[in-house]
Formats: C-alpha cells, sequence, structure tokens
C-alpha cells in the first residue's frame, strides 16, 4: 500500500473521530495532537488506520512519531513487511 493510499485513510478516519475538523487541509508535517486529537483519539485513529490498511504493528512503533507523515511511513513500512 502506497503513503497517499494510507494518508487517505488516515485523514478519512480522522474525520470519523473528531468529525469537527475540516480535514481538507491536514497535511503530513501536522500532528495529531495539533489538530486536536487527544491521546486515546490519537491511538483510536492509528489503530482504524492500520485496520483499513491491513496492518498490524504494535503502538510502540508509534511512539516516536511527532507528525502525520511519521504515522503513514511507519505504516506503510509495516504494509511492506
Amino acid at each position: 500500500m502506497t503513503q497517499e493510499e494510507i494518508f487517505t485513510i488516515l485523514t478519512s478516519v480522522f474525520a470519523e473521530i473528531i468529525p469537527d475538523v475540516d480535514t481538507s487541509g491536514i497535511t503530513l508535517e501536522d500532528s495529531l495532537r495539533d489538530l486536536g486529537a487527544n491521546s486515546i483519539d490519537r491511538a483510536d485513529i492509528i489503530t482504524d488506520t492500520m485496520e483499513q490498511a491491513g496492518v498490524s504493528l504494535p503502538m510502540v512503533s508509534f511512539a516516536d512519531a511527532k507528525s502525520i507523515g511519521d504515522i503513514v511511513r511507519i505504516i506503510a513500512a509495516g504494509s511492506a513487511s
């Protein structure tokens, strides 16, 4: 799965979990926290994105992720293995 496809899934999941935020302006440089996602929201967004992408990774894999781009790259690397 490409990073673009994963980014599309992530923004769709984000819109489901936090419907008050306009997802059209979300970029890979944004962080989920800066967009208003609390820790539970962030875990749900990452988990649901992995599920829809058909990837299973431990949540600790995302400990150093600072941006949406980092999350997308981690999931993409997991889908390639």
